[in-house]
């Protein structure tokens, strides 16, 4: 624990408790927009010196705070304000609650002496707010205000990490309080993700590397979980120790390196050779995933009766979706040391499998054989594969990837390469909201600091919702590299229309088609209008060398709904079943 602050007793405000409290904590930027209710906290971010930064959206806000801690496994602050202020963090929490985040979101409430008299902006917005956070923290005794914050940061950094509401009364706020120094400290073990680390029963380990043990084609499906347990080093060293491969869903993409030998690629809706793999596994070794609609392509991958171990921070995922012979309720880093620990010296075992790893090269070779049409097309307007292709060219390896919602996530999910173990790939899969482009790339962006680059990928629909956040992004110093699919249409939507009902079959899909790279220039930002496929690599380097503003690609892509989506299974001749959703 550290030590309290030095003063015995000090009248402050409830603002500057809640402002003090943080700071003891190191916390990262805060991002709001300010009204009456939390007027003593701005002053008291301003007096103290804590990073706290205007948006121009608080949905924005959450946004950012959530790519923040993506990077860094420690709770980022978003607040609002009063009534609308509050409820425009919604969307944002969410992508937190179900990535599993940790973010400390604070709201302004209304001054208790009239509230439900008719004030301004009041609202309901503790029910609101309730079902999309771990626990809601509402201030009612201006003196319990240290223990509240503390409560929150270990709320959100233990268990399955997420975000936490403190609602704050206005006129706890404003008042004044005799506060006991004493009363100010923080626990530094719970100020990042994964805190308060937990191990399986022994039993169901025993039983799990028996399991593995006896498998000739293991499989791991590794989730964002790994990127939240820090995990990378004890996942590969397992995997590399017992010949096993490694698939990721979109939020593991960096669980191990995709040039790694070990590595099988996104699996899920679309895949490269994993999905293949799974279906010939004798035994599934899940890792912090929960197993959703996207990983098992609508709960129909996996093959009733194959073997499966889920390793999982929160019990209550485990058999929700996909029945489970061995559950392992625990922290993935110490939960997969205590399976080689179970599994014991893992030389023979590598050994038989090492003509089961010489597939994996020989697989992928094959489907960048088969993905070439779209890796090195020179058509125009641009495949959006030939833009992914540049961009693993182009980007360092300790350079981090934003893809908002929609079809950016799944061009990401399956064409990005990660050169490293790492968070390294940030899409929004907990909501799959999009708009997350912009205020993701300034999160990202002030996590990562200034020398390592990030860049974000959006199609135009995604960035109209949120353009606004480039005149913070210009005020940051944020100099990301924001990359705008221009086919003027909601191109998620147009596809889907084109694959179930036909060509031609479009409505509400399409867009006016914009200039962004113009739009970027008046906003002060460097904007590159690229039409031509051969001059994608010229326009990413000149994004990637400009570091004092920020840089937008406004990339004209096709206008084809048969090819907006990556993968095969969204051709004119899909097949699509009722009730199906096919991509």
């Amino acid at each position: 624990m550290n030590q309290p602050i030095p003063n015995s007793i000090r009248r402050i405000t409830g603002g500057m408790a809640l402002a003090e409290m943080l700071k003891l904590t190191g916390c990262g930027p805060m991002f709001g927009m300010g009204g009456f209710q939390l007027l003593p906290f701005y002053e008291a971010c301003r007096v103290l010196g804590l990073k706290h930064y205007l948006i121009n959206d608080e949905r924005c806000g959450a946004f950012a705070a959530d790519a923040w801690a993506k990077v860094t496994n420690r709770p980022a602050v978003a607040d609002g304000t009063l009534g609308p202020g509050a409820t425009n963090l919604v969307t944002g929490i969410v992508e937190s609650l179900n990535a599993g985040i940790p973010m400390i979101a604070i709201t302004g409430d209304a001054n208790r002496e009239h509230a439900w008299k008719n004030m301004t902006q009041e609202a309901r917005q503790i029910d609101v707010l309730r079902p999309v956070v771990k626990e809601v923290i509402r201030v009612e005794v201006i003196k319990r205000i240290p223990e509240h914050v503390r409560r929150a940061f270990a709320v959100a950094t233990s268990g399955r990490p997420g975000p936490v509401l403190l609602d704050v009364p206005e006129d706890i706020a404003h008042s004044e309080f005799d506060f006991d120094a004493a009363d100010f400290w923080i626990d530094p073990e719970t100020l990042k993700a994964q805190a308060r680390r937990t191990r399986p029963d022994a039993s169901s380990v025993e039983r799990a590397a028996a399991l593995i043990a006896k498998a000739e084609r293991p499989l791991i499906l590794a989730g964002g979980g790994i990127h939240i347990s820090e995990a990378w080093a004890e996942l590969e060293q397992f995997a590399v120790a017992f010949g096993i491969p490694v698939a990721h869903t979109m939020s593991g993409k960096g669980a191990v390196a995709c040039s790694h030998s070990h590595s099988a690629g996104l699996f899920g809706r679309y895949d490269r050779i994993a999905n293949a793999l799974i279906g010939a596994s004798d035994c599934l070794i899940v890792v912090g995933c929960k197993l959703g609609e996207i990983a098992t392509k609508r709960f129909a991958l996996i093959p009733p009766g194959k073997p499966v171990i889920h390793v999982e921070i929160e019990p209550t995922e485990i058999g929700r979706t996909t029945r489970t012979d061995v559950a392992l309720a625990g922290d993935a880093k110490l939960t997969l040391l205590d399976l080689a620990a179970a599994l014991g010296n893992g030389k023979a075992a590598a050994a038989a499998r090492a003509g089961y790893l010489a597939e994996l090269p020989k697989r992928m070779a094959e489907w960048r054989t088969g993905a070439r049409d779209r890796l090195e097309s020179t058509e125009s307007p641009i495949n959006v594969g030939r833009l992914m292709n540049e961009l693993n060219k182009a980007m360092p390896a300790d350079a981090i990837l934003v893809a908002d919602g929609g079809f950016a996530g799944h061009w990401g999910g399956l064409m990005f390469d990660t050169k490293a173990a790492g968070r390294h790939f940030l899409p929004d899969r907990g909501f799959a909201s999009i708009g997350y482009g912009v205020p993701g790339g300034i999160g990202a962006q002030l996590a990562a600091g200034p020398k390592r680059r990030v860049v974000t990928m959006c199609g135009d629909g995604g960035f109209n919702m949120s353009l606004g956040e480039l005149e913070t992004a210009r005020r940051l110093g944020t100099s990301f590299v924001g990359i705008v699919f221009n086919n003027a249409a909601s191109g998620y939507v147009k596809a889907l229309q084109h694959a179930v009902y036909g060509p031609g079959s479009y409505q509400s899909s399409d867009l006016v088609e914009m200039d962004y790279a113009l739009i970027a220039k008046g906003f002060g930002c460097h904007g590159i209008r690229v039409s031509d496929p051969e001059k994608l690599a010229g326009a990413i380097q000149e994004g990637l060398e400009n570091t004092s503003t920020p840089t937008i690609l406004d990339v004209v892509v096709t206008r084809d709904p048969a090819k907006m989506l990556p993968a095969a299974d969204n051709r004119a001749a899909l097949t699509v079943k009722k009730g199906d959703r096919p991509v």
